[in-house]
């Protein structure tokens, strides 16, 4: 049993040498997944960051490539393209002398994807996969009035749960985001709480704005804003407000414009879980184990959908 003192995560983190940090619902969904990262690294860990990715990188000359489906960007990588998180990100690292080479998982169904996990697994030795969401509708089970959006992050779920040679666990930052995408946050929390009764929740921690992985990682939100301004992050930018103590109805995007935002301290807290639990909990899991194209995941999540006699209404948080 874990001490009060020592986090259940970084316990499970301590024996690990070959770490995978990805991002599991694409964009700058990686990003989120920076401070962990970054602790590692000044652990003298081996990390390497992932992500999935929602730019075509189809047109990447074939050295870039270590297996199908699977490719390594680095800060020249495909200049010409306006939107590619991936090559911003590598950018940022090599401005501040990490290794800048980040891997882009095309975006695919649940077999793809897996096997390209395999491949990059094999390549580098991981022993650990951190999957990190940049949100919480990868905290979505299913039967709730709202998913959010969660093609992307339960295929990268359900690809990992294929894989049962490593550690694997997950990550979820921004709690509050996906209001904006219909989650109710009531019914996250119900989730967590179910979690932790099957064992698979590791417990929060916040990104606190004293330590050293927070600046970088503020610093990485805004290089990414002012390298990406017609599309900036709105989840890391959120969370990036949060750490700094902004509060409530602020705007950093014309995106965002029209809505009414809420960031607070929550946004700042890293929810953590066993992976095998969080994907034993989703209902319709197997419905898309033998996917292949992104677009057979969002049709099979929809047909469960349309197949449920009921919907988990959404839960008022009553504070």
């Amino acid at each position: 049993m874990t001490a009060l003192h020592d986090h259940p995560l970084f316990g499970r983190l301590e024996t690990a040498e070959r770490i995978l940090v990805a991002g599991a619902g694409g964009g700058f969904d990686v990003y989120s997944g920076l401070p962990i990262a970054l602790s590692l690294l000044a652990q003298g860990r081996q990390v390497h960051l992932a992500n999935l990715t929602f730019s075509s990188i189809g047109g990447l000359p074939a050295e870039s490539w270590l297996a199908e489906n699977v490719a390594r960007v680095g800060p020249d990588s495909a200049p010409h393209q306006w939107y590619f998180p991936e090559r911003t990100l590598a950018c940022w690292l090599d401005r501040h002398d990490f290794p800048s080479t980040v891997l882009a998982f095309e975006r695919t169904g649940v077999q793809p994807l897996r096997a390209a996990y395999r491949a990059v697994i094999e390549e580098y030795g991981i022993d650990t996969v951190i999957l990190v969401d940049g949100g919480t509708d990868i905290l979505m089970r299913g039967d709730e009035a709202g998913l959010g959006t969660p093609e992307e992050d339960m295929a990268s779920v359900a690809a990992l749960a294929g894989i049962d040679t490593i550690d694997r666990l997950v990550v979820s930052v921004g709690f509050g985001v996906d209001a904006y995408h219909g989650v109710s946050h009531g019914l996250v929390l119900e989730n967590i709480a179910a979690l932790e009764r099957d064992g698979a929740y590791l417990g929060a921690f916040s990104i606190s704005r004293t330590t050293r992985e927070s600046a970088l990682f503020v610093d990485a939100a805004v290089h990414a804003h002012d390298d990406t301004p017609d599309h900036p992050s709105i989840v890391n930018g959120s969370i990036a407000a949060a750490v700094q103590g902004v509060f409530g109805d602020v705007h950093f995007t014309e995106r965002t414009h029209g809505s009414e935002l809420f960031i607070n301290p929550l946004m700042a807290l890293c929810f953590t879980f066993e992976l095998e639990g969080l994907a034993r909990r989703c209902l319709y899991l197997d419905r898309i184990e033998n996917t292949h194209l992104i677009r057979q995941v969002h049709s099979e999540i929809a047909r469960f959908r349309d197949e449920l006699s009921h919907t988990r209404p959404p839960r008022r948080i009553p504070h």
